[in-house]
């Protein structure tokens, strides 16, 4: 006997405005970090290491769980799936907001990156209960109020750090969570659950790439200390390369793999996950390094900004970068993704050069951070739109995937690398790195960066897309 199921209910602004709510929220939760990470690293007493980890780890967890809240979304309803993904998202902000010391808040943070789901179900509710039409219009809204919470995160983490406590920090943007989680859940219908995924989801796979992202991220927070204990790191590289063999094996196997590795074999895909592996080291060593610069001391050799002054001077990144998607596309659109590609290769290296050379000014490290997430925005959009369309339909997702994971890659090899790097060159008794630390941070970002080149000219011209 065939059931039918119900039409989806039509939903008004107002369902919509709870979606784009939360939106801002979450936007603001995740965002906290990156502007306070030099003052989260007095309060709990940790290395330039840990703070790497620590910045990084929900970016991880949100790209493990991303895939998995997807497919949980087409077949149970995404309503469904995204109240109980934003319960997770409490709890782990709750749990940041209490911690006392660095493992507890790292284990809040790991809760929290269940957040980077909530997008990609937002648009499955929105398409399921809107019109084509007024499903993409409402889709911008909410992306669009995603990127604006953000920004208002790294504005006013730092005030309230300093006016309030680091435990307020995380604590607002969580109440806002839970509250616009309630709204959600109040005012928008559920959306009927779709067919069943008869080959299931890669739970093996997902797994073992978590244990193996994990144990690299140990493997670069322990390699400064190589000297005193070589048997751990060594130890670690054993574990990671047992994990990534498992990891290889269970994918070329899996009926349904979490990442597709056999597409890899394809140029336009493999070419794709260089590119965009290289540019996010780049980028995530600038991440990581620029605000711990404008934190040392004037009488060393920085800034000495505050939190709250800290936040105020990444705002111009954030802005370049959420307008970086839309010009992306249209330039590849118009020029090819081969152009934009390599304009914002040399863009991003020259910024990373320059910084080398001047970063004792303000200016200085406002310009070329904001020069940075502009270039890598375009990268990545370009690669995306180019990965996208060089594949089948039926492969789009799987090819967008491997771009995904490889960027998440890049980010923790780049940020944990200019954690170590500060680490190793901070003189003993001191809590201030040398500043060859920054400079030569800055020129291996900027020749990985500039290594890329190689790689664009391979890229075919392709057509405008």
């Amino acid at each position: 006997m065939t059931t039918t199921l119900a039409p989806p209910v039509p939903i008004g602004r107002t369902a919509v405005g709870a979606l784009g709510l939360l939106a801002v929220a979450t936007g603001a939760l995740e965002s906290v970090v990156t502007p306070t990470l030099p003052l989260l690293q007095r309060e709990l007493d940790m290395s330039p290491s840990e703070g790497a980890l620590l910045s990084i780890v929900l970016l991880i967890t949100g790209a493990l769980i991303t895939p998995v809240a997807g497919k949980f979304g087409d077949r149970f309803g995404g309503k469904r799936v995204l109240t109980r993904l934003m319960a997770v998202v409490s709890a782990g902000g709750l749990v940041s907001a209490l911690a006392p010391n660095l493992p507890v808040l790292l284990l809040g943070q790991v809760l929290q990156g269940a957040m980077v789901g909530a997008l990609p179900l937002s648009f499955i509710v929105v398409r399921k209960h809107l019109p084509a039409g007024e499903s993409k219009v409402a889709i911008g809204v909410v992306s669009g109020l995603f990127v604006g919470g953000g920004m208002a995160g790294t504005l006013v983490a730092g005030p309230v750090a300093e006016g309030l406590s680091r435990h307020w920090m995380f604590a607002l943007p969580t109440i806002a969570v839970m509250g616009s989680t309630l709204l959600v859940n109040r005012l928008m219908p559920h959306d009927p659950p779709g067919r069943s995924d008869d080959a299931g989801i890669d739970w093996p796979g997902l797994l073992l790439l978590s244990g193996t992202l994990v144990t690299l991220m140990l493997v670069l927070a322990t390699a400064p200390d190589i000297g005193s204990q070589p048997l751990v790191l060594g130890a670690l590289l054993v574990v990671l390369a047992g994990l990534v063999t498992g990891w290889t094996a269970v994918e070329r196997r899996a009926l349904s793999p979490m990442v597709d590795l056999r597409m890899l074999s394809r140029p336009a895909v493999w070419k794709s996950c260089v590119l965009t592996f290289v540019i996010c080291v780049g980028t995530s060593m600038a991440v990581y390094l620029v605000p711990q610069l404008f934190a040392v001391p004037t009488d060393a050799y920085g800034c000495g900004a505050s939190a709250t002054e800290i936040g105020l001077f990444l705002l111009p990144g954030a802005v370049l970068a959420s307008l970086a998607g839309p010009i992306g596309g249209i330039g590849a659109r118009r020029c090819g993704s081969r152009v934009v590609v390599t304009a914002g290769v040399v863009m991003m290296a020259a910024a990373l050069f320059a910084l080398s050379a001047v970063h004792t000014d303000i200016w200085h490290l406002v310009v070329g951070k904001a020069l940075i997430a502009l270039a890598n925005g375009l990268c990545v959009t370009a690669m995306v739109t180019s990965t996208a369309t060089s594949v089948d339909q039926g492969d789009t997702g799987i090819a967008t995937s491997l771009v995904l994971v490889t960027r998440v890659i890049g980010f923790a090899v780049g940020a944990q690398f200019a954690g170590a790097l500060l680490t190793a060159q901070t003189p003993s008794g001191s809590d201030v790195p040398a500043e060859s630390a920054f400079v030569t941070g800055f020129v291996i970002a900027g020749a990985v960066t500039a290594l890329s080149l190689f790689v664009t000219r391979t890229m075919s011209k392709g057509a405008k897309e």
